[in-house]
């Protein structure tokens, strides 16, 4: 086996550039990237067998318990070629899978020379593999086709084989065939990797620039920032600086990961590694960032840099209202490690105090809210799900809404919703009930190839305000889970949209109020109203609950009272005595009528905000 020993491998900042290999492995989610990274740690001898665990590159609980990855990480891996027999460098990153996260791929892709395209042979391409195949020709890289998962008794290498070929642009007998669990084929994975991919080009005696791909916040350490140097070389102690922020730091230490980080004399030209100057925040290091000398700064930043929008927001609110200076400090502290993160207090008559917060989709929602739950230890309530809004008013004023209770009450001129390129991919049988939810939430087709025979790419437009609730689950469902989605903004367009504020007795309840399409205003009305009627317990009095938009009622239920038995004392047949209570009675409803206020328990909330989504599936399958 051709591994060499650590302290023989050509060392960080002295290793000729020719020597040197960057890649990264992409797929979609469950397609084992991080297995075939775990594999390759172990042929190459940088982790010892005995200290070999699953998932040896995701350093937190969460990615470990659901099998995803989402952060990069890199990693430093010596190997000697079977083919020509020298010492090279391997500098590989291993990326996450999941849409939400499509730009840190990005900047990962735009770090390397060359992708490892990875297909799950028991499922074929899917729609994430389409993605990052198609950003991987954006950066020019070269792509080798690799074929996962060979030891599976489902496994159809020879099939996707020729599908994989079609799309890359090769031989099917290119694609490699490997078994990140066994670790067949990935010696040889590792030459073809040495052979195919070209070493980094740069100048040595260049200002210094290195682009950030990653950066994570260690609690001892401060940021931790990821960089691939192009040109020139950067050593401890030297002063820096980001491009974008201009603002000047020290090197504290630098070094390369092998896998656990190890200082070195500084980085060269196509190497690698980590910086750590101190800060404490890592928007001040920013993923897709230049670093460059201060002394001697680079004039031109590297191509691609942007900040990464949210696209999603939701209101989070603790369910005890004490809790709420500990919320405001986790999120602070999260969003230490999380520069996508953006939040803003936020205060809801029926909720308290919260924060709105905004998130790159679904996924990063779920994982924000989890590891708020988990690591601080907090009860959290999260309001349902919506995107931004631009609302222009007659008098031409333009209004920015991420909050329902945010829309204007004045006359509408129009309003601009985002709008998001979707494509799917599925075996053909499904062709039909994928086009029906489609056309169910306001999508228009935008084309349809087949891969093979059997499997189908479809492309639909679509609002992302119908696909962030639960239209990913409705497709797996109708599909029986073979279908896969990816998605990318692409602009906005004007939709008939209108704000359905949910009454309790004549009271607009913020927490429940959405921005829902005019066709939909009623069934979302009447299922929420439905809703509350079972979730609000009967009070002393009568309350009517409504659905309206603006002063227009649109739906209705009522909460009975609570008919208390005043006739218990009396006995007989004295008619009169009981009908002077009754009346007493009903005189003292009146009364509470007018100044009572309906108490509505925290789970009506959670119940309602959770199951929000049932009820647009419902809607969905009318």
């Amino acid at each position: 086996m051709p591994a060499i020993p650590l302290a023989k491998a050509p060392q960080p900042a002295q290793t000729n550039p020719e020597q040197i290999r960057n890649f990264c492995i992409i797929a979609h989610i469950d397609h084992g990237k991080s297995t075939l990274a775990d594999r390759m740690l172990g042929i190459t001898g940088v982790v010892e067998a005995r200290n070999m665990r699953e998932q040896y590159l995701d350093r937190m609980d969460i990615e470990r318990e659901r099998g995803i990855t989402i952060k990069s990480q890199a990693v430093r891996l010596p190997w000697r070629s079977g083919i020509d027999g020298k010492d090279y460098i391997l500098n590989m990153i291993d990326t996450p899978g999941h849409v939400d996260f499509t730009y840190e791929v990005s900047r990962s892709l735009a770090a390397c020379e060359g992708a490892i395209l990875l297909v799950d042979c028991a499922q074929g391409i899917e729609a994430q593999t389409l993605a990052n195949l198609y950003l991987a020709m954006e950066n020019d890289l070269t792509i080798i086709p690799v074929l996962n998962k060979i030891d599976l008794p489902a496994a159809q290498p020879e099939k996707f084989a020729i599908e994989l070929s079609k799309l890359v642009g090769c031989q099917p007998s290119d694609c490699l065939r490997v078994s990140g669990k066994t670790g067949e084929g990935v010696t040889e994975l590792l030459d073809q990797i040495i052979a195919q991919i070209p070493a980094p080009k740069g100048s040595a005696d260049a200002p210094a620039r290195a682009l950030i791909f990653d950066s994570v916040y260690d609690t001892y350490r401060g940021v931790v920032t990821y960089v691939r140097v192009f040109d020139g070389k950067l050593s401890p102690r030297e002063q820096i600086q980001m491009i974008s922020t201009g603002v000047k730091h020290e090197l504290l230490d630098i070094g390369v990961i092998s896998p656990e980080p190890v200082s070195s004399a500084g980085l060269s030209v196509g190497e690698v590694g980590y910086l750590i100057t101190g800060v404490k925040d890592v928007r001040q290091s920013r993923v897709g960032d230049t670093v460059t000398s201060y002394q001697n700064p680079a004039k031109q930043a590297l191509s691609g840099y942007k900040d990464p929008k949210p696209m999603v927001f939701s209101g989070l609110y603790p369910i005890d209202g004490d809790d709420y200076p500990m919320l405001r400090d986790a999120l602070d502290k999260l969003q230490l490690n999380d520069a996508a993160l953006v939040y803003e207090p936020e205060t809801s008559a029926a909720l308290g105090f919260g924060f709105r917060c905004g998130f790159l989709g679904l996924l990063h929602m779920e994982i924000v809210r989890e590891r708020l739950e988990r690591e601080f230890n907090l009860s959290l309530i999260s309001t349902a799900p919506n995107v931004v809004y631009r609302v222009f008013l007659e008098d031409g004023k333009e209004k920015v809404v991420t909050n329902p209770s945010e829309y204007p009450n004045g006359k509408v001129d129009k309003v601009f919703e985002p709008i998001v390129k979707a494509t799917i991919l599925s075996p053909s049988e499904f062709i039909g009930t994928i086009m029906e939810l489609c056309q169910s939430r306001r999508g228009v087709l935008g084309g349809m190839d087949y891969l093979s025979e059997d499997r189908v790419e479809i492309r639909y437009t679509l609002p992302l305000a119908e696909i962030v609730f639960d239209f990913f689950d409705q497709l797996k469902s109708r599909t029986k889970g073979y279908a896969s989605l990816d998605y990318e903004p692409i602009g906005e367009s004007e939709g008939d949209l209108v704000k359905v504020d949910i009454l309790l007795q004549g009271d607009t309840v913020d927490a429940f109020s959405s921005i829902v399409h005019r066709d939909k205003a009623y069934p979302y009305g009447v299922m929420m109203t439905g809703k509350l009627r079972e979730l609000i317990p009967r009070q002393q009095f009568e309350v009517p609950i409504q659905a309206a938009i603006g002063a227009k009622i649109i739906a209705r239920e009522n909460i009975r009272a609570i008919r208390k038995d005043v006739l218990a004392k009396c006995y007989g047949g004295d008619i009169t005595r009981k009908r002077k209570l009754l009346e007493k009675q009903k005189e003292g409803k009146k009364r509470m009528k007018m100044v009572g206020r309906v108490e509505v328990p925290q789970e009506a909330f959670i119940a309602a905000l959770s199951t929000n989504s049932d009820g647009e599936g419902g809607k969905g399958k009318k």
